[in-house]
């Protein structure tokens, strides 16, 4: 079995991988020191939670813009250069946001920090794909997510201590995030590469008719997948400003929620994925947005509360918060595969993924426009959307068995179930992306 140990192993040994640990672990570390109170930074230095949410929103639009030309970059060969400008990317908008404390500042630094957020999950699966090689590909991404994990966990509590002494230790940490990625992008750049080849592109597999029937079914999970993708700004967004503005509650609660929620994902993200291996991920993904449907409404009822019990009744409901999220993060892009013929596999990935990024990219000003009206104006429509997305995931189930071809149900379990793996494909959980297995009979020969 698969586990955190045995993937950290795997990612000191390759050539490079020491370099990029630490990297992970620094750039991870004071990242997390900033990441829960950066809409109430925004609030300190004068800008209204709508404003804040609607910067960093416009912030990672830019990013979502920025992340095809990474691809491109990719594409043409390169793996550090475009990693060591991811990072140094947001080291330039964290240190526009420690010294030019105003809205210009936070805004053009928000953007930056947009953009390098985005593009740094395809560069980074890159590098670590070029360090490793095919054969230890898998554990070193898994080993990668897991420190990073890790790194944001302790410099949220690190974050945490120090905001006790005072809001304006705020721009502190701002500079702290900045030195963290640039010293990363200082130690990647050093990070020797194997020699590679870049694979052809590969000729077209079907016709514009055929592309369209074999990618229905992945179309209706990505509009289902969109509430669902709210869950990542729930605890950066929304529950910071439940407590600190609604429930008056000190800035140690959504740090403390923060590191709570970490450690809950590094401890069983790989046991719960294990267990439910053998479920159909139709029915995992119905069960997460069951979770965190239940979720909101007790957010929601926690700050009708209100006092020390809603703010308690709040931090309890992390629990199966991070259930949900971790159940969500398991079994959506295997979910997406299996829905796919396998010579389409790459668009239906782009397709989900290109959903999940624009939910990301305007939820803060949505969490943020709808908070300034109440909460209810939040919760319960948030709740009942991710309801309605994992009522339309589950009544996908026997329209998908009925309409894929009998080549596809010869490789597919029914209802969505697992098919044949190659090991697992552990992404961060609070960058954004996902949990998968690799499916050896859809990767190609060259990468």
């Amino acid at each position: 079995m698969t586990t955190t140990r045995t993937t950290l192993r795997e990612l000191v040994r390759i050539p490079g991988g020491r370099r990029y640990a630490l990297s992970a672990t620094v750039e991870a570390a004071t990242s997390g020191m900033l990441r829960p109170f950066i809409v109430i930074y925004a609030v300190l230095i004068g800008l209204s939670a709508p404003q804040a949410g609607m910067t960093l929103t416009v912030g990672m639009l830019a990013g979502l813009g920025a992340v095809p030309l990474a691809g491109w970059w990719i594409d043409r060969g390169a793996r550090r250069a475009p990693a060591v400008t991811a990072l140094l990317v947001r080291a330039v908008g964290s240190l526009l946001l420690a010294l030019v404390p105003g809205i210009a500042g936070f805004a053009i630094g928000a953007v930056l920090i947009g953009v390098g957020t985005q593009i740094a999950p395809p560069t980074n699966s890159a590098l670590v794909a070029a360090l490793a090689g095919p054969a230890n590909r898998a554990a070193a991404l898994a080993a990668g997510r897991s420190l990073r994990n890790a790194g944001l966990g302790a410099g949220a509590l690190l974050g945490t201590v120090l905001v006790a002494t005072g809001p304006e230790v705020l721009r502190w940490l701002a500079l702290a995030t900045a030195l963290g990625c640039a010293f990363g992008a200082a130690v990647i750049a050093r990070v020797p590469l194997p020699e590679q080849t870049v694979p052809a592109p590969a000729p077209a597999a079907a016709t514009k008719e055929a592309r369209g029937a074999g990618l229905r079914t992945v179309t209706i999970l990505a509009l289902a997948g969109i509430p669902y993708a709210f869950y990542a700004d729930i605890l950066e967004i929304a529950l910071p400003l439940l407590l600190v503005q609604g429930l008056h509650a000190s800035l140690a609660w959504p740090s403390g929620i923060f590191v709570a929620n970490t450690v809950m994902v590094i401890a069983l993200q790989l046991v719960v994925v294990v267990r439910l291996a053998k479920w159909p991920h139709r029915t995992v993904l119905f069960w997460s947005g069951l979770l965190l449907a239940a979720s909101y409404l007790a957010f929601w009822l926690g700050g009708a509360t209100g006092g020390g019990p809603g703010t308690v009744l709040v931090a309890l409901v992390i629990v199966p918060f991070t259930l949900g999220e971790i159940l969500y993060t398991g079994s959506s892009v295997p979910l997406v595969i299996e829905s796919a013929p396998p010579h389409l596999m790459g668009r239906a990935l782009a397709r989900w993924q290109l959903s999940y990024g624009l939910a990301r990219a305007v939820d803060p000003v949505i969490i943020t426009g709808l908070l300034s009206l109440g909460a209810a104006a939040l919760w319960l429509p948030l709740a009942a959307a991710t309801l309605l997305g994992a009522a339309t995931v589950r009544l996908g189930a026997r329209r998908h068995r009925l309409h894929r071809s009998p080549e596809q149900s010869m490789s597919h379990a029914a209802d969505g179930g697992s098919p044949a793996v190659g090991g697992p494909l552990i992404e961060s959980v609070h960058g954004g992306t996902v949990m998968s297995r690799t499916v050896k009979a859809a990767t190609p020969a060259s990468e």
